[in-house]
């Protein structure tokens, strides 16, 4: 017979045993919180438009609603932090990196553009300003990884794993000379070898990657994406992606909406059992996915792209008419002001100045100059002709990043549209070389960095289409003076190399202040003196 004692205590380890079992069934609640090509932008914009500061608010509030759920968030960077605003471009990047770094990211992966500056301003950024782990499997130096491959995070009882992967298109834009030994391997080649074992000691596998969205991987003269990484790498739950700046929100199956409206509704890309999402660029967007782990099966609960006081559409709207949802304005972090503020106010310093003025527009929106010749594009190649005194320039369309305003032009408005610090080249070639270098600019693909926007060169004739230099049919016994930047000379986005060519000459001249110094001279810029005609684009020639 049993006592009655015996009896509370036996009922009562089968009570702590059933509570045992349904804590260990209890699902966890995971958000991962992730933005992508932020591109100097720790400042809000002259519309009071995104920025770190509001950026602050907005994950804070996130993380603390996550907390008092029960659950746990990640929040992951997407790569180039690097370049876009003189404010920040001047300054190194710095106020972004420790601006970043007080927001409380977990990881960023490597962005080509983590490669503008030096060496010595990389490991800066790097060791220096960032609290936060840079992740890149497939970046090398000297035959070792040059970063961390990938971090483990414990979220609960929950092991997470964030692998980084990086284009190996950054080889094309990289100057060897800055980081000798530097090899950008295949990142689906490093993935397959490092995914197997991330299962074997994480729940979940992410990938943080800078490849790009192309979808259907459809990706022109574009590296391999997003989209040919998870058809061909079992094992990854989730990409975190950027590269592309695009608004990964999806139609139906490998098609993507390309008229997003911020605050609809957004499905991220789903390719052989993997999740797919992409924030944009800026910081315009927070995407927010909200995640389910419970018995070893990750379930997506949720999936949203959260504006940052959006006051205008996203660039990638292609309905200009088209206005965001009204949402509450969120406050900028005070704190965060108070840290980025004197950067601000120092970068902002001798940008300011007049360099000329505008009668119109000239456009360099990402959308239109890597798909069709622009004013702007014409404006830049005619800088880099008159400084030459060349034939004929090219430069790569990933190589303007904004457009010129009309009225008055200042020096910012210059870096903006040029913030590379190239410098301008010109090689002297014969006619036959020549007509060889075009044909290979035209092969280049509309839509991305690669396309190009040239002056001096214009094509004729019906079926039998021909080229013109200078207005006259190319002469394949002649010599030709051809301007192109250091970054498209020594094959940047898959141009021939002419670093090697016996007709190469460095000027010396920055890209920029050749510009700077081109408008100085025309007084007023007339838009009718710039308009883009005879494109060397594909089917052209």
């Amino acid at each position: 017979m049993v006592s009655l004692k015996s009896a509370f205590a036996a009922s009562l380890l089968l009570g702590l045993l059933i509570d045992c079992n349904a804590a260990d069934e209890r699902a966890t609640l995971i958000t991962v919180l992730h933005t992508n090509d932020h591109h100097g932008r720790f400042w809000k914009s002259a519309d009071n438009e995104y920025g770190l500061a509001a950026r602050k608010t907005l994950i804070d509030r996130i993380r603390s609603d996550v907390r008092a759920q029960g659950g746990y968030t990640l929040l992951i960077d997407g790569g180039d932090v690097n370049t876009g605003v003189p404010e920040s471009d001047t300054q190194d990047a710095e106020p972004d990196f420790r601006g970043m770094s007080r927001l409380g990211y977990d990881a960023m992966v490597v962005g080509n553009h983590e490669f503008d500056k030096s060496a010595a301003v990389l490991h800066k950024q790097h060791r220096e300003w960032s609290t936060f782990p840079w992740l890149s499997a497939n970046i090398y130096k000297d035959g070792s990884r040059m970063f961390e491959p990938y971090r483990l995070f414990q979220l609960g009882g929950v092991k997470v794993a964030v692998l980084g992967l990086t284009t190996n298109d950054t080889a094309k834009m990289l100057a060897s000379t800055k980081f000798p030994g530097v090899d950008f391997r295949p990142p689906a080649r490093e993935a397959a070898m490092l995914v197997p074992m991330l299962r074997r000691k994480a729940d979940i596998v992410i990938a943080a990657t800078h490849m790009g969205h192309y979808p259907n991987a459809k990706r022109g003269v574009n590296a391999p994406g997003d989209v040919e990484l998870a058809r061909s790498t079992a094992g990854i739950d989730l990409i975190v992606g950027g590269h592309s700046h695009s608004l990964v929100c999806m139609a139906r199956e490998n098609v993507r909406v390309e008229s997003y409206r911020p605050g609809g509704a957004c499905a991220p890309d789903r390719q052989n059992g993997t999740w797919i999402v992409q924030a944009g660029e800026w910081g315009k967007f927070v995407g927010r996915m909200d995640l389910e782990y419970s018995a070893g099966e990750l379930k997506l609960k949720s999936y949203t792209l959260i504006p940052v006081n959006l006051v205008r559409p996203a660039e990638s709207a292609r309905d200009a008419s088209a206005q965001p949802a009204p949402s509450e304005r969120i406050a900028e972090d005070a704190d965060m002001l108070a840290l980025l503020r004197p950067f601000q106010e120092r970068g902002a310093a001798g940008l300011s100045v007049e360099v000329g003025r505008s009668d119109g527009k000239f456009d360099g929106d990402r959308a239109s100059v890597r798909s069709r010749p622009t004013n702007l594009g014409v404006l830049i190649t005619s800088a880099m002709m008159d400084i030459t005194q060349a034939d004929a320039a090219i430069v790569s369309s990933g190589g303007i990043r904004d457009s010129l305003p009309a009225g008055t032009l200042t020096y910012r408005d210059l870096l903006r549209a040029q913030p590379f610090g190239n410098h301008v080249v010109v090689v002297s070639m014969t006619g036959t070389e020549l007509d060889a270098y075009l044909r290979a600019a035209a092969a280049m693909t509309p839509g991305s960095g690669a396309f190009a926007q040239t002056s001096g060169v214009d094509v004729t004739g019906g079926a039998a289409r021909q080229l013109l230099v200078g207005g006259r049919p190319l002469d394949p016994n002649k010599t030709y003076r051809l301007a192109i930047n250091s970054f498209v000379a020594k094959g940047g986005d898959g141009y021939p190399d002419m670093t090697g060519h016996p007709g190469f000459f460095n000027t010396g001249h920055l890209d920029v202040d050749v510009l700077r110094e081109f408008i100085a001279r025309q007084g007023v810029l007339r838009t009718r003196n710039f308009e883009p005609h005879g494109a060397i684009a594909a089917g052209h020639l």
